[in-house]
């Protein structure tokens, strides 16, 4: 994957290369999957399945120490819940849905119990070149029906312990997912891994489905966000929970894991020390002026993340510098660990006019326990 062309000192030049040298090593490898289209002409598929909603008593922070119990009973009490017909993402609809937002902060206003380091300096966009490498496969645009209309994001393909090899899962931001306090799940939920890879799929033109969508369409049939993202959402203390997890399935019926028909999959890099995320590089389809959605783009921050906190209740955010916009939401932020790319976080926050930042969550105990739940047990 391509280098950031931008000046600097030479320890900056040296650190960027770093980052950009984890893009080109090969991702955990199944057999890799043919470039099948999806879509069978079968009939409507309805998928109804049981993970998460409203939290249990209790603050905003995570628990701590929840049993199988815990997380069954929050999962029983919040049943997701995701119908999509066959076919309902044609690539017209693909086209225009618009970019789930960014959650918005502003360093300038910033009070209260919030503790941050400056601001990154901004990092501009790359487009990741045609066609996108096997590596990149796990990226792909998640869609989905909110309030407001029709909305994507981005989510990434991470490898699951309970199915090695065959993974179905998809991690993304909680806002992706579900709307938090007082809302409840998005609807009408689908991951196109590989979008537009060949760059074939351009606005105005005519293009086929297996040029947009050449790993398929997968339908979220569960779905598990934080407990404390949904007892106090946005901006603020629920900011560090804002990470969610899709299981899917391939919605032409081929019987194929989504890991085995894109070839890869990445591994969660859970409590990852901050002392060794000296630089990270984030992936998404960023959707909103001056981008449209089409394109995969990267930032390749290559100094170490700020730190943006939000009460000493709760695990500090990541910061680094990045022009993405709204549809970004949701993809990975990667380094380098034994050699392999792991996923340490995922776009959550950002800023407007101009955007220059994003923040994302570090993935502690309690994500890795909401997690390891969800392999288990959201079958």
């Amino acid at each position: 994957m391509p280098k950031t062309s931008r000046a600097g000192a030479p320890r900056r030049r040296a650190a960027l290369a770093g980052a950009v040298s984890l893009v080109a090593l090969p991702f955990t490898a199944t057999a890799c999957g043919p470039d099948g289209a999806a879509g069978t002409g079968r009939p409507a598929a309805t998928v109804a399945a049981g993970l998460p909603g409203a939290a249990l008593p209790g603050g905003p922070q995570e628990p701590a120490n929840w049993k199988v119990d815990d997380w069954t009973r929050f999962a029983r009490e919040n049943a997701f819940s995701n119908e999509v017909t066959q076919g309902f993402w044609s690539t017209a609809r693909m086209e225009k849905a618009k970019g789930r937002a960014t959650l918005q902060f502003s360093y300038r206003t910033a009070g209260g119990d919030v503790e941050r380091d400056d601001p990154p300096a901004a990092v501009p966009a790359t487009p990741q070149p045609h066609p996108y490498s096997q590596a990149t496969a796990v990226v792909g645009k998640i869609f989905m029906t909110a309030s407001g209309g029709d909305s994507t994001c981005s989510g990434t393909v991470v490898s699951d312990p309970a199915q090695p090899g065959r993974s179905n899962l998809v991690y993304t931001a909680a806002h992706c997912l579900h709307d938090g306090k007082g809302g409840g799940w998005l609807k009408n939920i689908v991951f196109v891994p590989g979008y537009n890879r060949d760059g074939q799929a351009v606005r105005g033109r005519p293009y086929t489905e297996q040029q947009v969508a050449p790993y398929g369409r997968w339908t979220a049939v569960r779905a598990l966000v934080s407990p404390a993202w949904v007892k106090e959402s946005g901006v603020g203390p629920g900011s560090p929970y804002d990470y969610g997890i899709v299981r899917v399935r391939d919605e032409s019926g081929s019987g194929r894991s989504l890991e085995e028909m894109v070839g890869s999959s990445v591994p969660v890099w859970f409590n990852a020390p901050r002392s060794q995320i000296t630089s990270v590089f984030s992936y998404g389809y960023p959707a909103e002026r001056p981008f449209d959605g089409m394109e995969l783009h990267h930032c390749d921050a290559a100094a170490r993340p700020a730190r943006l906190s939000f009460g000493p209740a709760h695990p500090p955010m990541y910061v680094i510098g990045c022009t993405m916009t709204g549809g970004s939401s949701g993809g990975g932020w990667f380094i380098n660990k034994d050699g392999k790319p792991n996923l340490v976080s995922v776009n959550a926050i950002g800023n407007r006019n101009p955007s220059e930042y994003l923040a994302g969550p570090s993935l502690q105990d309690q994500a890795k326990q909401a997690f390891d739940y969800f392999s288990k047990n959201a079958k």
